[in-house]
């Protein structure tokens, strides 16, 4: 295994990619077909690799690089057009109320189905019509154009944290709602839909109490292309 290049692979099934070599917390997931790169040497249980897609790094387990295979091709991110966005934005909106019709619980690290976390949900309902969106909410919310709460539109992203930084995310529907994948703590522990007020249940309190504004999904993220 210390002879892996430091090339392209897809995924052959969906991987849990994770936050140290020992394995033990989950950072993201890989769906099948997606691209990685193995980006240095291992450790005696796990390689150390970053997501074409995104640019988001992880350990993947020595025991899961036998759902890797060599990419024919490498990653190439395809442009699609802000007014095209805006087209899919219904399919978008479709992706996580259906998401939410299924059994699922909070996963942190998930981003695959059933069970997402609130950046997870984003960046699988985007991707569903081809769009990709960075990994975490802060990265999210610097990648989206930056809106006024006043100006929202069905499919904006709404940014919660701490003055400091968003810690968490969700999709604009309308009607002053938003959907979203929250834990146990303050949340619904999985997907849930929730009032952008101040007079909504327990939960919308909650999150409104930490609300940082919104932003427009207007591109795709292209990675880095020197590192693909």
């Amino acid at each position: 295994m210390s002879n892996l290049k430091l090339a392209q692979y897809q995924c052959l099934t969906n991987l849990n990619l994770y936050d140290s070599p020992e394995c033990i917390s989950l950072s993201t997931q890989a769906a099948t077909g997606r691209h990685l790169r193995i980006t240095s040497n291992h450790q005696d249980t796990a390689v150390e690799v970053c997501l074409c897609e995104d640019d988001y790094p992880g350990w993947l387990s020595l025991e899961d690089l036998q759902f890797l295979q060599p990419a024919e091709t490498v990653y190439q991110p395809q442009f699609i057009s802000t007014a095209e966005i805006q087209q899919h934005i219904p399919t978008v909106i479709a992706f996580t109320q259906a998401a939410k019709a299924q059994d699922n619980y909070y996963l942190w690290g998930g981003t695959v189905a059933p069970n997402y976390d609130c950046s997870g949900l984003m960046q699988a309902a985007f991707k569903s019509v081809g769009v990709w969106l960075p990994r975490d909410a802060y990265q999210q919310e610097a990648f989206t154009q930056t809106i006024d709460i006043k100006e929202l539109q069905p499919g904006d992203l709404i940014f919660f944290g701490t003055p400091q930084k968003a810690t968490h995310v969700g999709l604009y529907l309308g009607n002053n709602c938003y959907i979203h994948s929250s834990g146990k703590d303050q949340g619904r522990n999985g997907i849930g839909i929730d009032q952008l007020s101040e007079q909504g249940n327990k939960v919308s309190q909650a999150y409104y109490q930490q609300l940082r504004g919104a932003g427009r999904v207007m591109k795709s993220y292209s990675p880095d292309p020197r590192l693909l």
